[in-house]
């Protein structure tokens, strides 16, 4: 399973890095993914969470 926020499902992203001279080179974006612990139906499981949706709180929304 790749990584992906359980929240938000934000993933990493691909596309071109651009020189002065517009070369173009491949590169990725990572999302800003924490190690959490939460419990599900009184089942306790890992999951990565985005930073921003720690920080905004999102997780009762799962």
């Amino acid at each position: 399973m790749a990584k992906a926020c359980y929240v938000t499902g934000k993933k990493t992203t691909t596309g071109n890095h651009r020189s002065f001279a517009m070369n173009a080179s491949k590169r990725t974006w990572k999302p800003n993914l924490q190690k959490i612990r939460i419990e599900e139906n009184g089942v306790v499981k890992s999951v990565y969470v985005s930073a921003r949706a720690l920080k905004k709180n999102n997780l009762n929304r799962v």
